[in-house]
């Protein structure tokens, strides 16, 4: 059994009433569990095979990115400045039908290397061609809850195309990679599709991820055309019966609020995509209060251009005490709750993710506190939320192995897949609307 003994870190702790940080702390990893956080000096530098000098760095759970389109990295760059409308008809679903699946898999190992620079250790993902994605989180090392995106009217037959891919996957390279079925949305999957999903989902035992009323004006749409909210909609398909991790519900109403608080479902939130696209703020504050679960997510990079989890905690923060008027709100402890272990009930593992602790799967981000724009350290916690970068993050350590030390990189070559993106650029970047893969109404 491997050991890594990580010797006088800063520890984040969250508990359900304070967020602290312990100082002078050894912590030790036993395979791909912890196995004790102690004060300094009290393990025998000797127990671990590899040490770690992490004086001066804050020790905190792997960030979890609970909704994103990542191999959609390929794309970055390609749709700015346009409204939501446009960024899906012609832009994002056009270039879409350039993609095949090795482009996926490049795209993915790209934003694997991005992700794990930033400290990001989980990726709920929703994209196309997840075979591909599924073989570049294998070797890269990271943990992953994939999802075959579907679209309903390509037909009902996908549906059991996307659950064999489930059952090739599920629970695989060591349990770090995981399924679950994923139809796009209320708009472009009908009531009876998504009864057709839930079904699968149900005999399969794993979850739903889905877009949810993305904005205010989706759900204006869905009450002229069915008279229910997106919300609503979904429940009455069954869909809210199984796990489901609903991405944005940024257009949620009061009513919808206290649907989803009956329901084992959690909301991913992806702030910068909101800002970027003036997609309105989702209520955060007012989910929590009705004890449903917010896990911080990046969405894809054409409509962040990061996959930077840090960049949306702070944006999280701010956007909340922005919408509700005073700086009060979404507190340190509440955005370090969400950041850590309401991520991890989002991303469905909370028994094992989201917390440094004896016990726990062994994902662990070291936070170089030591640069200028952190000085002087008063409040390392708030320094997390409101200065930290993700060049700040030095060590990444994923299910016990190392996938970054000292800033490099240890199970991807960066420079070869940056070269394979590169090599696919002039074709992916083609954009002929006609061609588009969908239509956004």
């Amino acid at each position: 059994m491997s050991t890594i003994l990580i010797q006088n870190a800063l520890i984040l702790q969250v508990t359900a009433a304070e967020a602290t940080v312990l100082s002078g702390h050894d912590l030790l990893i036993e395979g791909n569990r912890f196995a004790a956080i102690v004060p300094a000096g009290q393990i025998d530098p000797t127990h671990g095979q590899t040490v770690i000098d992490a004086a001066g760095m804050l020790a905190m759970p792997g960030l979890i990115n609970t909704h994103a389109h990542a191999p959609m990295v390929i794309f970055r760059g390609l749709a700015e400045d346009v409204t939501l409308e446009k960024w899906f008809n012609d832009y994002m679903w056009p270039l879409e039908s350039n993609l095949q699946p090795e482009d996926v898999y490049w795209g993915m190992l790209l934003a694997l290397a991005e992700m794990i620079e930033a400290g990001v250790t989980a990726v709920a993902d929703h994209y196309f061609y997840m075979d591909e994605t599924a073989k570049a989180v294998e070797k890269a090392g990271t943990r992953a809850l994939l999802g075959w995106a579907m679209f309903g009217n390509n037909g009902l037959g996908q549906i059991d195309a996307t659950g064999a891919f489930v059952q090739r996957w599920q629970n695989t390279a060591n349990g770090r990679i995981r399924a679950m079925l994923a139809p796009h949305s209320p708009y472009l999957c009908d009531q009876e599709f998504l009864r057709v999903c839930v079904k699968k989902a149900q005999q399969l035992g794993v979850g739903i991820h889905i877009h949810l009323a993305e904005t205010m004006g989706q759900t204006q749409a869905s009450l002229e055309k069915h008279g229910v909210t997106p919300v609503r909609y979904v429940e009455q398909a069954g869909i809210l019966e199984v796990p489901t991790i609903l991405a944005h519900v940024c257009g949620a109403t009061p009513e919808d609020i206290a649907i989803l608080a009956r329901y084992p479902a959690g909301i991913a939130h992806a702030p910068k995509t909101y800002f970027k696209l003036a997609m309105g703020f989702a209520p955060v504050i007012e989910f929590r209060r009705a004890g449903i679960p917010v896990g911080l997510a990046t969405d894809g990079a054409v409509s962040n251009n990061t996959l930077d989890i840090l960049e949306s905690l702070r944006l999280m923060a701010l956007g909340q005490k922005h919408r509700a008027g005073t700086p009060e709100v979404l507190t340190i402890h509440d955005a370090l709750t969400i950041a850590t272990q309401e991520s991890a009930r989002v991303y469905g593992q909370p028994a094992d993710l989201g917390e440094l602790a004896a016990g726990k799967l062994a994902d662990v981000v070291l936070v170089d506190l030591r640069g200028a724009h952190h000085q002087p350290l008063y409040r390392p916690a708030a320094s997390l939320i409101y200065q930290a970068r993700a060049g700040d993050v030095h060590t990444v350590i994923v299910d016990g192995q190392i996938l970054m030390r000292d800033h490099q990189l240890l199970t991807l070559d960066k420079a070869e897949i940056i070269d394979h993106v590169r090599q696919r650029m002039a074709r992916l970047s083609q954009r002929v609307p006609a061609a588009r893969i969908q239509t956004y109404q």
